[in-house]
């Protein structure tokens, strides 16, 4: 397994306020696989994907992505292992509004240590004829884009995207998807997407249901799609 993770809690408050947002928590999955991450609101998938992005430190248990055990790191280990491998695209864009969206991508690139070639990653995920653009001159969509563009420059193992579709009408989603699935084509980068969109399931290669902060379901997808061919 690429990413692993083991017997790992995470907990909030204390006594009866106490809450377990990952309770025991077991699941892996392979270098190059999609995995798709279901649950409702406050089952535990953000702080799952925050964990594995090494953002918080789980109370017990262990994670290991590649050869890195990340809950053995320090704080400027886990600086580290952010900057060097992990890649992550949120719902809200965070896209720098006085840079253009060439000048977004490059400021990852220029403190990367092996960078993709930024005009090749705005050709692949559509974005040339915008590249000079401001993020207020784009639609939703081409700014999710950019904000894909901007987390792939570093050439990161895995790329850890929460709810990128949440504020994406359904066309614009689909495009964002579809520049997922050729990221995950051409550069065989491992993919990590928390949704409650269950629509989006379906382009998964391994799909994980989260309640309560346990793993209900982790299963390989056996009818893996094309995103054109998804109720999104």
């Amino acid at each position: 397994m690429f990413v692993e993770v083991r017997k790992a809690v995470k907990q909030y408050g204390e006594g009866e306020s106490l809450i377990r947002a990952m309770d025991e928590v077991d699941f892996g999955t392979e270098k190059g696989e999609i995995t798709v991450i279901l649950g409702p609101s406050g089952s535990g998938k953000s702080t799952l994907l925050n964990m594995i992005g090494g953002i918080d430190r789980l109370d017990s248990g262990t994670i290991r992505v590649g050869d890195t055990v990340i809950t053995d790191l320090k704080k400027s280990g886990l600086t580290d292992y952010r900057r060097k491998y992990v890649g992550f695209v949120f719902q809200s864009y965070n896209l720098i509004p006085d840079l253009t969206v060439r000048e977004n991508v490059e400021v990852v690139a220029d403190i990367s240590q092996d960078p993709l070639d930024i005009d090749q990653i705005l050709e692949t995920l559509a974005l040339s004829k915008h590249k000079h653009k401001f993020p207020r001159e784009l639609s939703g969509g081409q700014q999710q884009r950019c904000a894909i563009a901007r987390a792939l420059v570093k050439n990161p193992d895995i790329l850890l995207c929460d709810e990128l579709t949440g504020a994406l009408d359904s066309k614009s989603s689909r495009d964002v998807l579809k520049m997922l699935e050729k990221v995950n084509s051409d550069y065989g980068t491992t993919i990590l997407i928390i949704t409650h969109n269950e629509g989006i399931a379906g382009m998964a290669d391994r799909i994980i249901r989260i309640h309560d902060g346990k793993i209900r379901l982790n299963e390989r997808n056996a009818d893996k799609r094309s995103v054109d061919d998804l109720d999104i």
